[in-house]
């Protein structure tokens, strides 16, 4: 598993950890000491897992009342789908990353009791994605009533998309006022169609959060908390430009104000005309024939965008931050949790975190 492939994934952790928290149960009754009555804690020391079956019963069933399942019990999965489980050595880095980008990140910010009171009570780990052949998306993660997360596609591990935020906007609803910001907007049939660029001038943080209120909701807190100022600042650069609908191959009808990845050749061609990095291509005759905009992605990718005329009416930034408002003074007044210690948190972990180091909390085990 590549650094990169972990990094992605972090992501992922923290959306469905926001998923988790607006799915749970309206129910604010104390929870008794385990709802697992059957559980056999004995553990057996000559199992080829027994490091990680250790692990996982101290510092997350003793603690947080969860049971983290990586072995895949049929029973846990729908029958619908053809899956496979995690490997070992990612069900070890995903238990560690948990602990370490979610659940002590919580502690930290929230209290101890928090997640204890909150938190999912199961967490499935899947090794292979949940593939949907009619819209060709993929499931890679479920809060399921707040008790249970699902985690899919393990074995490629990209932890990048965990969410807490679904859990608990079903304990406390969040404004109704973000459901007004983005209305007539959103694409619940299909918007994996969309692109990254068009849903962002239309207020969106991700394709898939212009799907409907509730993704849009918990899309949004977990990329703010996720993203680094790089990123986040190039999602608010993509939404503060015109997108039009054309042909991707046509220059003069361009799909959109479109970003990709040039050959080393790309601006051979190109006459440099002022400070802002404005080119124009001209051809023998000396007729000008297109405008470019030519820097770098926040992963440091040359990439070109062709400028069309944002023509939506919408302010795609100030969407994003007016619903990023909403998110951070609902977590405040209903949680008590701050939207920007809890980012500034997680961007530090994530900066520096060392899985060689995290995974010896596993494998150190006697």
């Amino acid at each position: 598993m590549t650094m990169k492939k972990i990094q992605y994934y972090i992501s992922a952790l923290m959306l469905v950890a926001v998923a988790a928290m607006s799915l749970s149960s309206c129910s604010e009754d104390k929870l008794g000491p385990t709802i697992f009555p059957d559980v056999d804690e004995r553990l057996d020391p000559t199992s080829y897992t027994y490091q990680l079956d250790k692990f996982l019963r101290e510092n997350y069933l003793q603690k947080y009342n969860l049971t983290f399942l990586y072995k895949m019990p049929d029973v846990s999965t729908n029958m619908n789908y053809n899956l496979v489980p995690a490997t070992y050595e990612n069900s070890v880095d995903l238990a560690v990353l948990c602990k370490y980008l979610w659940f002590d990140v919580y502690d930290k910010v929230a209290g101890e009791d928090f997640l204890k009171s909150y938190g999912p009570r199961i967490i499935l780990l899947i090794g292979s994605p949940a593939y949907n052949p009619t819209s060709g998306t993929e499931i890679v993660g479920l809060a399921e009533g707040g008790i249970k997360v699902s985690l899919f596609k393990v074995n490629a591990m990209r932890i990048s998309d965990f969410n807490m935020i679904h859990i608990l906007h079903q304990t406390k609803t969040y404004p109704s006022e973000f459901n007004t910001i983005s209305i007539g907007h959103y694409d619940s049939n299909n918007w994996q169609d969309r692109s990254e660029g068009q849903v962002a001038s239309l207020g969106f943080v991700t394709t898939y959060a212009s799907s409907e209120f509730r993704e849009d909701f918990a899309e949004t807190i977990a990329n703010y908390i996720v993203k680094t100022d790089a990123q986040w600042n190039h999602i608010l650069d993509m939404a503060s430009r015109g997108w039009a609908s054309g042909d991707e191959d046509d220059v003069t009808s361009q799909f959109y104000c479109y970003y990709y990845y040039p050959d080393n050749d790309a601006t051979q061609d190109l006459v440099y005309v002022d400070e802002h990095n404005v080119f124009i291509e001209t051809d023998e005759e000396g007729n000008v024939h297109k405008y470019w905009r030519n820097f770098r992605d926040p992963e440091g990718n040359r990439i070109v965008v062709y400028d069309v005329e944002d023509n939506d009416k919408i302010d795609g930034a100030e969407a994003i931050l007016k619903k990023v408002q909403i998110a951070r003074t609902w977590l405040k007044d209903s949680w008590g949790v701050d939207l920007d210690e809890l980012r500034n948190e997680v961007q530090t972990r994530q900066a520096s975190y060392n899985i060689n180091e995290l995974r010896k909390l596993v494998y150190d085990i006697q």
